[in-house]
């Protein structure tokens, strides 16, 4: 059986899909609707279309909505280097430059969400207001590696794995990426995901160069620890956030806790909300996208969102 191409990831729908450069590097974007820029950004392990039901929900309450193929996944480059948290969320601003916007509301799942707390301290102009989705303050969750070892610490222990060369790859990419299947299943909560659905990212794991550029985000965040560029980007992050935020965490949550987000809003000094969505685990825009969608819009349509 041959290994899937790009072209598994264009998927058809009510959105349009393009390339977009941005900092030397070529982005796939798929976008629908028309009015102020919302930009999405996936997680581990997916790509764009963990937003599909958003891309519908955003364009027809009036906004721009446009998800991207994050670096090293989808049907963007693969570049051999650029996965730490700094240069991706230089990605992130600098497609929203070359979309045409000086700003944007960033929305950011799982790493996609640790990418937008950093924009939102690295580049603050370009966020204009901040989503946070299964994803905590990065400081939040660096210090909770060290502090809840029987929680946080075990919750990520697939990420220690990651660590290893080569041979993580190899098992992510196994018997059709079985394991991507294995972490969709595990970390939501019940009845979801159905087989089309973990078929889709299986297949859009498969594709050459995805895995290892996947890894390559969690390497770097457990690797630099330590590193003077680690300690330099914790530093950076101390800074106070003025940029309204929404946080949105789902309750059955077993990859990120949410006691681990709960306290992100103590770096937050502009209106800050935190919402549990009841029922769901690790990708509660998929799994709860009503609920999901009506916290999302309701706090987009508040011109002062409440503290």
């Amino acid at each position: 059986m041959s290994r899937p191409d790009e072209s598994v990831v264009r998927i058809e729908g009510p959105w349009t899909h393009r390339s977009v450069h941005a900092r030397g590097t070529r982005f796939h974007i798929v976008e629908a609707g028309e009015g102020p820029l919302v930009l999405l950004l996936h997680g581990f392990p997916q790509f764009w279309w963990t937003w599909r039901h958003q891309l519908v929900s955003l364009s027809t309450a009036g906004y721009r909505a446009v998800a991207v193929d994050l670096r090293g996944y989808g049907a963007s480059d693969k570049p051999p280097r650029g996965y730490d948290l700094p240069a991706l969320a230089a990605d992130a601003a600098g497609l929203i430059r070359a979309l045409g916007e000086t700003g944007a509301t960033v929305v950011g799942h799982d790493w996609g969400g640790l990418v937008a707390w950093t924009m939102a301290v690295l580049d603050p102009k370009v966020v204009r207001r901040l989503v946070p989705v299964s994803a905590p303050h990065p400081l939040r969750l660096r210090s909770s590696l060290v502090s809840d070892p029987f929680g946080q610490l075990r919750a990520s222990g697939h990420t220690l794995g990651f660590q290893l060369p080569i041979l993580p790859e190899r098992r992510l990419t196994a018997d059709g990426a079985a394991q991507v299947g294995r972490f969709l299943d595990q970390w939501s909560g019940p009845g979801w995901p159905g087989e089309e659905v973990s078929r889709t990212y299986r297949e859009a794991f498969a594709i050459p160069n995805v895995s290892h550029c996947a890894l390559e985000y969690h390497r770097w965040f457990t690797r630099s620890q330590l590193r003077p560029d680690g300690l330099r980007y914790a530093r950076l992050m101390r800074t106070e956030i003025e940029t309204p935020t929404l946080q949105l965490h789902g309750a059955l949550d077993g990859r990120v806790l949410p006691r681990t987000a709960q306290g992100s809003g103590f770096h937050v000094t502009a209106p800050y909300r935190w919402r549990l969505i009841e029922g769901a685990g690790h990708f509660p825009h998929e799994e709860r996208p009503e609920t999901f969608d009506t916290e999302l819009l309701g706090w987009l349509a508040d011109a002062e969102p409440d503290r």
